[in-house]
């Protein structure tokens, strides 16, 4: 590994910002009700506010941490890009984790980004960041396919070549047999719970209808 390579975590914060600068504040994205502007206040309140953030998954704590992205949405869309390409306060857990906490964050909403309007190209990856992004999808599907009356095999299609693994089970060994074929990325926008996906799912059609009726994400 290239020493004085950025991190996947850095290059997609970079990426989309970018993204983010080109089509502007009010530009849709794949968060339900949210434009761009409202995704990058999320952004800045996750990194900002670990106090608050923590109402992604509390919901004790989501009232508080809307309240706060709402209040950041009203600053400049110059400085919201700003504070996101700066990454986290030196107070902030998460600019220590950058790297482990931030890759699937930002991966994730760049796509939210580039792919709101129907129009979008897979992008290319080389074989160390695929790798990266296959085991950060193959860890969240599990987390909900857990749930499913189903034998469940994630596999990448034939032509991509991971070096550490290439297909990952689930469930019981007498379950229906399911097979959901994605490339890495497209894996992990799955898991996160994003229909913008080019995901093959084929096997026992009872296994088919549970693994497409749970509820995806984390």
């Amino acid at each position: 590994m290239d020493v004085d390579r950025r991190s996947l975590a850095q290059r997609e914060r970079s990426a989309l910002v970018e993204t983010m600068r080109a089509t502007g504040p009010d530009a849709p994205t794949l968060c339900e009700g949210w434009t761009t502007r409202d995704l990058a206040a999320h952004l800045v309140v996750r990194e900002a506010r670990p106090d608050a953030a923590a109402g992604v998954i509390v919901p004790a704590l989501a009232s508080r941490l809307e309240e706060l992205r709402l209040r950041e949405t009203e600053r400049s869309w110059d400085d919201l890009l700003e504070r996101i390409a700066a990454g986290a306060p030196w107070y902030s857990p998460l600019r220590y984790a950058d790297r482990v906490a931030n890759a699937a964050e930002y991966l994730v909403h760049h796509e939210d980004v580039r792919r709101a309007d129907g129009e979008w190209t897979t992008r290319e990856f080389d074989a160390e960041d695929l790798d990266r992004i296959w085991a950060l999808g193959t860890t969240v599907a599990r987390t909900f396919l857990r749930r499913v009356a189903a034998r469940v095999d994630l596999r990448t299609p034939s032509e991509i070549r991971l070096t550490k693994r290439g297909a990952v089970s689930t469930g019981a060994a007498l379950a229906p047999m399911v097979s959901v074929t994605a490339h890495p990325v497209e894996l992990l926008l799955w898991a996160f719970g994003r229909d913008a996906v080019d995901v093959d799912i084929s096997g026992a059609q009872q296994g088919i209808d549970a693994v497409e009726a749970v509820s995806r994400g984390l």
